[in-house]
């Protein structure tokens, strides 16, 4: 070869690299991942649904690559951020929330679509049933709404002299209305009265907290909405402040301090949701996934809490307890 024609050889290669490299980059498949909070408080979420990703053959970074949206628990900011992912024509969506699930689904009909949500999806009207989804949707239905009757029931016998406990609900949620039937149904058969304190921004978790306290500090049972999920230490902290005792949706929530938790294993959960976006991007269909049930809950006790409320926790609650930390 003349030192000509290897020169051109070379020189056409180096130019070649790029476009291949870019090439191998818009070919890489994308997952949109749609909340309504912020990526910081997505972190754990995010790192369970990687492992997931991970079991079914994607890395991110290397073979999968992953665009974030965040509403910053501005629910109206949903659609327009499901409009967006669609447009970027993503390989499926992974959302959290039921209102984000809701928002994606009016968004398209044929991206695929992976949820987690804590209410019934069916009733939600996100898929036809829990075994054949239908359409471009499935996910993971978490025990939230389901257990709330559970919770209620579990907060009154740590404080039976409770005659009012209170609902932290979030108004603009989807899952505030199922939650509240359940509620109430269970306050009835317990004898005690029902008091939901609805809060949709931190200024009003603040006043819901001192408001409790000023009614002997009411017991609380926490909504699952992702606007009180996304803020463990916050609302720890409030409860602390005010002598409120509380019981929340996840275990992660008593590790950090809180009184005491029921709910299912949330970072299972996402692990699953991971699983599925990664067989949808190998070639499964939604409508052939079923929705899958976190069936497993577990309770969480934080006795070190208990004592500086002045709570005491029955000896045979904390023998059913899954975990207490002293």
């Amino acid at each position: 070869m003349q030192r000509r024609d290897f020169i051109k050889l070379i020189a056409g290669t180096a130019a070649a690299w790029p476009i291949t490299a870019r090439a191998q980059q818009q070919a890489m498949p994308v997952i949109g991942f749609l909340s309504p909070g912020s990526r910081e408080a997505d972190a754990s979420r995010m790192n369970a649904l990687r492992r997931g990703l991970a079991e079914a053959g994607y890395v991110e970074g290397q073979n999968v690559a992953i665009e974030y949206r965040g509403a910053q628990h501005q629910f109206d900011r949903l659609p327009a951020l499901a409009v967006d992912l669609v447009g970027r024509q993503v390989g499926v969506i992974v959302v959290v929330s039921a209102s984000g699930a809701l928002a994606a689904k009016a968004a398209t009909d044929t991206t695929p679509i992976v949820f987690t949500v804590g209410a019934d999806p069916v009733q939600l009207g996100l898929v036809t049933s829990l075994d054949r989804p239908g359409g471009n949707i499935t996910g993971v239905y978490v025990l939230n709404t389901a257990v709330m009757a559970k919770r209620l029931q579990l907060l009154h016998e740590s404080v039976p002299t409770a005659r009012v406990i209170g609902y932290l609900a979030n108004p603009k949620s989807e899952v505030t209305e199922p939650e509240t039937k359940e509620l109430r149904e269970a306050a009835l058969a317990l004898g005690v009265e029902l008091r939901v304190l609805n809060a949709a921004n931190e200024s009003e978790i603040d006043t819901a907290f001192a408001t409790s306290a000023k009614e002997h500090s009411m017991p609380l049972v926490v909504s699952s909405d992702n606007l009180f999920t996304d803020r463990p230490v916050r609302l720890i902290t409030l409860a602390a402040r005010h002598a409120v005792p509380a019981i929340y949706p996840y275990r992660t929530f008593v590790t950090a301090g809180g009184l005491m938790s029921y709910g299912s294993d949330l970072a299972d959960a996402y692990r699953q949701v991971g699983i599925y976006a990664g067989r949808i991007l190998t070639g499964a269909k939604p409508t052939d996934l079923p929705v899958h049930q976190a069936v497993k809950v577990e309770l969480a006790i934080n006795l070190k809490t208990s004592k500086s409320l002045g709570v005491t926790v029955p000896l045979p609650l904390l023998g059913r307890a899954d975990e207490v930390i002293e």
